[in-house]
């Protein structure tokens, strides 16, 4: 099925090329590009079909197809040995530049004889000579045999190295890779790096590089001990090659970096990303060096005992770690033997021993923000403490009688039990204990349900957890066990009245908590022979019912039934010696101090029960006791008491990890007094670690919305490699992937991920981004606010890349959103910028189009000021003003800006105390100079303005804001 519409003229065609060639590499632009050379051939005139040629042996060099890079350049020959006068010196110069491109294609295929590939090379050294072109390139392909084969390399470099350089050979970065690689060979590493410096500083570049030399670097330079310089080089090298056919054995390097370093999760993160190129990649060279790199990973982690873990491979079948290995193994070994056949060496079968036989150079170097091991990415990791925990029983039925005794006491110890038990009973051929101390099957069947539910309201799946509750009632009256029915029943009540609901009102869900709290008295009252424990957790329920409206509702007359509730229960606890409960009723009466904003009162009862705790226990309550004093401490403003607080909570939670929930807001806890001390790179830390518990424990939600500020707090530090990986480590889960996860959400995600690399100056990649999320979110008809934010800046990053009519598209767009829900300042200062950038660029050709996006932006300020809205950044009238001077200044109108520039000091009136607002007046002051003295060449009355200013900012302190107008003085004064 055609790709593009058939071209009808020569102008089609060079329109289409055109286009073709802004895709990325890959199946579409090669397809288009076979269908494009097709259609040439239909024109009399020849050159539209060397164009037509030319794009598609570049889309087989660069979508890795050597088999038919070869058979497209012999036409493009014949071509130009047939008629050369159809080849201007451009293209003379791009088809003597692809004899390069042959001499690779013909090395990466094992099935040309070695005889061949040095008759190419002769071939095209005869072409240089006859052509008069000087013979570098020729040299330079010559060491590239010679290297690959593996023969000695000393001679075929120095015959190329030494040679002065040609306008045919290898760009400058290309060339460095080269004779890094040759002195990485003779085991140099700090020599190779001293090469590589321009490449990997960034001075040198081209569409291979850096990424290629990057990808080479990064073990060398985790051996000469520069780790960080290693580690911010694989973030963006990997970024620069990933899902790249033609840079596979760059992914390969990249996730044999991960396995050395200890990352080998995220190396399985990677190589999951990298599926496609199992496939892809029709290079039988570049296929060698992938697989060597998959090899090195899959090792890896099968030698540290986790080789059922499931990997990404060929497509067709789920592949483990251990399966994929030998696979792979089998493979690549083949691939080597036929290299090394054709050529006469042992040289990739060499190779590729050495790299499978390197030992991990560091045992764990941090990759990325989140930081995982493969216990994290198991199936079914198992939790390690810091205690030495109690051995769960072998034997059933004590089993049994302990998770219920445990259970009972509210040990967090009953989770490994529960655990155990829920494998044991779910196994085919089950045999129940015929035991009066275990009780029937239904029972069991009871408890586990139960727990099932538990773990549903953990995670907020308060439906589940109340259906499960209710299923465990039925069984528990089945197993004759009332106490325990009415307990589970209880708790459906609670999930059922505190239930959230996204429609819900405070006051129907306090209504609908009184109406639980009612049912739970009823339920207690109607339940004789309860157990003590069982009627304590009753009573735990009844106030936390009312503690929950409380916290809901925020009225003052609900705090004195929680208290008396409170009340009941420790009383209640401390007669029967239920330790867990009382310590419970008091942290109940501490938050409900709280939520009532006496926070004096909460510390004072909450100092009481540490005091309790440390005496009598239970331990375990510790960690959420001083949970909760460190968040009262936040509420208080002592910043410094709640991080003490807390550290000592999230230290002792290490010793209780089934907890993990309570140890996920430990760190998120953590992460905002961190950010209140001044130390955002620790509250970075906590935030993706509390992320990444939530997502352990099945709260996903959850997760992605702490990672989204872990993302947004990293951007904001200028991580933004840290930002941008992360990211794509989210966006690449699996339930994301589906589509599984709130579109919402995830089109956050991807917006943060747009703003990291616009501000890592990736503009292609942001503004693909963008604008995918401007298509999708213009049909959140219950979002206009949304879609106008993200248009807008769509708009603005359009007009950064030069795409002016499409920025004009999108700022349409934005305004149409703003019309349904008002986004004042944003559409104001999107509009704003692009009218500068526009004027920028465009000059006075560009004046117009400026102006009427300024125009566009005078509306939006009227109607602002018409609804009595109140800018939080700069007032919009007075910004205006001032852009529209910038803009006819950019245009060259001179008296037109310098009075718009007036009119911006006037509407923003005499600087004041405030430093914000008195830099605005001060940069006003200052391009009213440059246009008044400068250009319009009146220094006396730019000397006099900028003197007026300095006067009146120094007495105000404003020194800084002084010192870019008393330059411009000085200027002014010297060329007067």
């Amino acid at each position: 099925m055609p790709t593009a519409p058939h071209p009808q003229n020569t102008d089609e065609l060079y329109q289409a090329l055109q286009e073709n060639d802004r895709r990325p590499y890959g199946r579409t632009r090669t397809v288009t590009a076979e269908e494009l050379a097709e259609a040439a051939e239909q024109f009399a005139e020849p050159r539209p079909l060397v164009h037509a040629l030319l794009e598609l042996q570049e889309a087989y060099t660069y979508g890795s197809e050597p088999r038919k890079s070869p058979v497209v350049f012999a036409r493009l020959l014949t071509l130009f040995d047939e008629q050369p006068d159809v080849f201007d010196e451009r293209l003379r110069h791009m088809l003597f530049w692809r004899f390069k491109w042959v001499a690779n294609a013909l090395v990466a295929l094992p099935e040309i004889p070695l005889a061949s590939l040095r008759q190419w090379l002769t071939e095209m050294r005869d072409r240089y000579e006859k052509a008069g072109l000087a013979l570098q390139p020729s040299y330079a392909q010559a060491y590239r045999l010679a290297a690959h084969v593996g023969e000695d390399t000393d001679l075929a470099y120095e015959l190329w190295a030494g040679r002065t350089r040609t306008q045919l050979s290898d760009c400058e970065a290309c060339e460095i890779c080269e004779r890094a690689l040759y002195h990485l060979a003779a085991d140099d590493d700090e020599r190779a790096l001293r090469t590589w410096e321009p490449v990997l500083d960034g001075k040198e570049s081209c569409q291979e590089e850096p990424a290629r030399s990057v990808s080479y670097a990064l073990l060398p330079l985790l051996r000469v001990g520069r780790t960080d310089q290693a580690r911010a080089l694989h973030l963006t090298g990997y970024r620069a090659c990933r899902r790249n056919p033609s840079m596979s054995g760059e992914v390969g390097r990249h996730l044999e970096f991960c396995a050395l370093t200890g990352n080998e999760a995220r190396g399985l993160e990677l190589l999951a990303e990298n599926r496609n190129l199992f496939d892809e990649v029709d290079s039988p060279l570049d296929v060698l060096g992938f697989l060597t790199g998959v090899e090195v990973l899959l090792q890896r982690v099968e030698a540290l005992g986790h080789g059922e873990l499931p990997a990404a491979g060929y497509a067709g079948r789920a592949w483990t770690v251990a399966g994929l290995r030998a696979e792979v193994r089998g493979r690549a070994d083949d691939l080597a033997a036929r290299f090394d056949a054709r050529n006469g060496t042992t040289a990739h079968t060499d190779r590729r021993r050495a790299r499978l036989d390197r030992a991990p150079l560091l045992d764990a170097l941090e990759l990325t923000l989140r930081a995982r091991g493969l216990d994290d990415v198991a199936p079914a990791a198992a939790p390690t403490a810091a205690r030495t925990t109690a051995a769960v029983p072998e034997s059933l039925p004590e089993l049994i009688v302990r998770a219920r005794e445990l259970d009972e006491e509210g040990h967090p110890d009953a989770v490994a039990c529960w655990a155990r038990l829920r494998t044991l009973a779910a196994a085919p051929g089950y045999a129940h204990p015929d035991d009066p101390a275990v009780g029937p099957l239904v029972r069991l069947r009871a408890d586990l349900l139960e727990d099932e539910a538990g773990r549903a309201g953990e995670k907020e799946e308060f439906d589940e957890a109340a259906a499960l509750y209710e299923e465990a009632a039925g069984l528990y009256d089945e197993a004759g066990a009332p106490g325990h029915a009415a307990l589970a029943r209880a708790c459906a009540l609670l999930p059922a009245g505190g239930l959230p609901g996204e429609h819900t009102g405070a006051e129907a869900q306090a209504a609908a908590l009184t109406a639980a709290h009612a049912a739970l008295v009823r339920l207690h009252e109607e339940t004789p022979g309860l157990a003590p424990y069982q009627e304590a957790r009753l009573l735990r329920l009844r106030a936390t019912a009312l503690g929950m409206r409380l916290q809901t509702s925020r009225n003052e007359e609900h705090s004195a039934p929680v208290l008396a509730e409170v009340d009941l229960l420790l009383a209640f606890a401390t007669r029967h010696d239920i330790a867990g409960q009382a310590s419970g009723a008091q942290l109940l009466r501490a938050s409900t101090y709280a939520v009532a904003g006496d926070l004096p009162a909460a510390i004072t009862e909450i100092d009481a029960l540490l005091d309790r705790l440390k005496a009598h226990g239970p331990a375990w309550h510790l960690p959420r006791t001083l949970a909760l004093r460190g968040r009262i401490q936040l509420g208080l403003k002592d910043a410094r008491a709640a991080h003490a607080d807390l550290t000592e909570g999230l230290r002792l939670a290490a010793d209780w990890p089934s907890h993990a929930g309570g140890i996920a807001r430990l760190h998120s806890d953590l992460a905002e007094a961190s950010m209140r001390l001044g130390r955002p790179d620790e509250a970075l830390r906590h935030l993706t670690r509390s992320a990444e518990l939530e997502l352990r424990r099945g709260s996903r939600i959850d997760a992605f919305c702490t990672y989204s500020n872990a993302a947004q707090l990293s951007l904001d530090l200028g991580r933004v490699e840290d930002c941008i990986a992360l990211l794509d480590s989210l966006l690449a889960e699996p339930d994301i992937a589906a589509g599984e996860v709130d579109d919402r959400l995830v089109a956050q995600l991807r917006l943060s991920r747009a703003r990291a690399l616009h501000a890592g100056e990736d503009l292609k990649a942001a503004t693909a981004e963008y604008a995918a999320l401007a298509a999708e979110s213009a049909g959140w008809d219950d979002d206009p606010a949304s879609h106008a934010m993200i248009a807008a800046e769509t708009a603005v990053l359009l007009a950064e890349s030069g795409e002016f009519g499409r920025a004009r598209e999108a700022a349409d767009q934005a305004l149409a959103a703003h019309e349904r829900t008002p986004r004042y300042e944003q559409l104001s200062n999107c509009l704003r910028e692009l009218a500068r950038l526009q004027a920028q660029h465009q000059g006075a050709e560009g004046l117009a189009d400026a102006l009427a996006l300024l125009a566009d932006a005078g509306r939006v300020a009227d109607e602002a000021r018409a609804a009595g809205y109140e800018a939080r950044g700069r007032d919009l009238d007075s910004a205006l003003a001032y852009e529209h001077g910038r803009v006819n200044a950019y245009a060259r109108e001179y008296e037109t800006a310098l009075t718009a520039l007036d009119k911006a000091l006037t509407l923003l009136g005499e600087p004041g105390a405030d430093q914000e607002h008195a830099g605005e007046w001060a940069e006003c002051v200052r391009l009213a100079a440059v246009v008044e003295g400068l250009y319009l060449e009146r220094p006396a009355p730019a000397l006099a303005r900028i003197d007026g200013a300095v006067s009146r900012l120094t007495p105000l302190g404003h020194t800084e804001e002084t010192e870019p107008l008393t330059t411009l003085a000085a200027r002014l004064r010297d060329e007067g």
